[in-house]
C-alpha cells in the first residue's frame, strides 16, 4: 500500500497554499492480508503513486511521482534495485501477463516507459494522450490500454512492438475524464471508470464503439472485474462506496459502503 504524507486536495484547491508534506511519512506498507494488519513500512520512497509486484513476488516496483522516477525494490528486504527516470509525474504501474515489461506512465510528459524485468532498465517510451492515468493489458499480453484523462481518450498500444497503434475517444463531453480500466478475460470489451463523469462504461476493445453506460457513484476511480468476469466493481470516493454491476449488461446490482473515500480495487484470485 502506498503511503504519502502530502496534504490531501481535492479537486480545485491550490496545492501551493496547503501545508509542505511530510516526507517522513512516505513508504510502502505491506499488509498481512489474513490478519489485515500492517507489518512493515519500506522508507525511501518520496510521494509514492501507484505499485506492482512481480509475478514470482520478488521485486516491487513503485512510481515515484516528485522524483520522477521508478523505483525497483527488493520485495523482501526492501532494498533498491534501481532508480529509473520515467519522466515527470509518473503515476500508474502495471506488469505485462508475461512478467518481462513494466509500463509506467507519466502525466505531465504524455508518455508510458516500459521497464525491461530483467535488465530493470528502460527499453522503450510510447506517446499517449494528455494526462495518462492507468493501464490495462489484455489477459494474452498483445495489447495494452491507456486511460488519458485529460483528453477522453484511451491510447491502445502494441504490447509486442510496445507502440501506439490506435486511439479511443469517449463520448460524453468534459465530464468524462477516464481513469482506471479493466479489460474483460477475453479480450473483447474494456470497461472504463469515468472520474467526474461519475458513470462506468463499457467499449467493444477494437473498435472502442461504446457499448454500455451506467451512472454509479461519485468520481468513480478504481475498478475491477470478478474472477469469473461476471461481475464489475467500482470505487466511488466521495460515495464512501463500492457499486457492483453485471459485466455484460453494466445492470448496477448494488452497492456496499466501505471507507472514506475509496480509491483503489483488488480482487483476490480464485483457489
Amino acid at each position: 500500500v502506498a503511503l504519502s504524507g502530502s496534504p490531501i486536495a481535492g479537486p480545485g484547491v491550490d496545492e501551493s497554499k496547503l501545508p509542505p508534506p511530510d516526507r517522513g511519512a512516505d513508504g510502502i506498507g505491506i499488509v498481512d492480508v489474513a490478519t489485515l494488519k500492517l507489518q512493515k513500512i519500506l522508507r525511501g520512497i518520496t510521494d509514492p503513486e501507484q505499485l506492482a509486484v512481480s509475478h514470482d513476488g520478488k521485486r516491487l516496483y513503485v512510481a515515484s511521482e516528485d522524483s520522477g522516477q521508478a523505483i525497483v525494490l527488493d520485495a523482501q528486504t526492501g532494498a533498491t534495485v534501481a532508480k529509473l527516470a520515467v519522466g515527470d509525474e509518473p503515476e500508474g504501474v502495471t506488469i505485462s501477463p508475461d512478467g518481462k515489461a513494466v509500463y509506467v506512465t507519466s502525466e505531465s510528459d504524455h508518455k508510458i516507459s516500459v521497464i525491461d524485468t530483467v535488465s530493470a532498465k528502460v527499453v522503450a517510451s510510447v506517446p499517449v494522450g494528455q494526462r495518462p492515468r492507468v493501464i490495462e493489458f489484455t489477459d494474452d499480453g498483445a495489447r495494452a490500454f491507456v486511460s488519458n484523462e485529460t483528453d477522453g481518450s484511451i491510447t491502445v498500444v502494441d504490447a509486442r512492438k510496445h507502440a501506439a497503434v490506435g486511439t479511443f475517444k469517449l463520448e460524453g463531453g468534459p465530464l468524462i475524464r477516464p481513469v482506471g480500466l479493466a479489460a474483460s478475460h477475453d479480450g473483447k470489451r474494456l470497461y472504463v471508470a469515468t472520474g467526474r463523469g461519475s458513470s462506468v462504461v463499457m467499449l467493444d476493445a477494437q473498435t472502442g464503439k461504446q457499448l454500455a453506460s451506467a451512472a454509479v457513484g461519485q468520481r468513480p476511480w478504481g475498478i475491477a472485474l470478478s474472477a469469473d468476469g461476471k461481475r464489475l466493481y467500482t470505487a466511488n470516493g466521495p460515495s464512501n462506496d463500492v457499486t457492483v454491476l453485471d459485466a455484460a449488461t453494466l445492470k448496477v446490482l448494488g452497492k456496499v459502503a466501505v471507507g472514506e473515500s475509496p480509491w483503489g480495487l483488488v480482487v483476490g484470485r480464485s483457489r
